[in-house]
């Protein structure tokens, strides 16, 4: 309980804590800024960690000179790749378990082959889109691979979905993260950062539902 009470203080003031880890552990913070990237894209079970609003505050304590901008955008650039990667390996090794599976209650082939189709189509632009929507980040490298995108491809969009990604909004606030009615509404930025792009996910799936059970 003490764990799930630190990590919601922590995602809704990534500000305050990212800057008192500054304060007492100097350069560990690369460290610490690598895990929660990587484990956010790369570990299916970890979508609510923070992402959007880590990049912004990020960004924006480099601006204020407590972090190395080039750095932090390297290290940052490499855990969101290499989360992506690891995501998608993990269903890349499951898919062809899941494909031999027969048809049941809970697994459709053909929903499947779909997906795969799907994937192969339009898997670039949904890999890049995911980049900017929590939970949807996490799952849909894992998906690609279950759907057995093919590897080059993937990698591919993985690389340009991660550079727009880190590149835009640390840049975004590395210039804005300085305004004084940033600073003031830093609290509400984040909750922006969580909030409206989760509640886009949340009408999205709730419309796909709605669709596939009138056709």
């Amino acid at each position: 309980m003490e764990l799930l009470t630190f990590l919601i203080d922590f995602i809704l003031h990534v500000d305050k804590h990212l800057e008192v880890f500054v304060q007492n552990y100097g350069a560990w913070v690369y460290a610490l800024l690598f895990l929660i990237v990587f484990v956010e894209t790369g570990v299916v079970v970890m979508p609510f960690l923070p992402g959007d609003s880590l990049l912004f505050v990020v960004g924006a304590l480099a601006g204020a000179g407590l972090l190395n901008f080039p750095l932090a955008v390297a290290v940052l650039l490499a855990a969101a790749v290499l989360g992506d990667q690891c995501n998608y390996s993990i269903g890349r090794y499951f898919g062809p378990k899941v494909f031999q599976w027969e048809d049941s209650r809970f697994f459709n082939k053909r929903a499947f082959q779909r997906a795969h189709d799907f994937y192969e189509t339009y898997g670039g632009i949904t890999i890049i889109l995911a980049r900017f929507m929590p939970f949807l980040r996490t799952f849909v490298p894992f998906v690609g691979g279950v759907a057995e995108m093919s590897r080059v491809k993937f990698t591919l969009y993985n690389i340009v979905g991660a550079v727009i990604w880190v590149l835009g909004i640390c840049t975004a606030g590395y210039f804005l993260g300085s305004l004084p009615w940033v600073k003031a509404n830093l609290d509400k930025i984040i909750w922006a950062m969580i909030l409206i792009p989760g509640l886009v996910v949340i009408y999205g799936s709730w419309k796909a539902h709605r669709q596939s059970r009138s056709s």
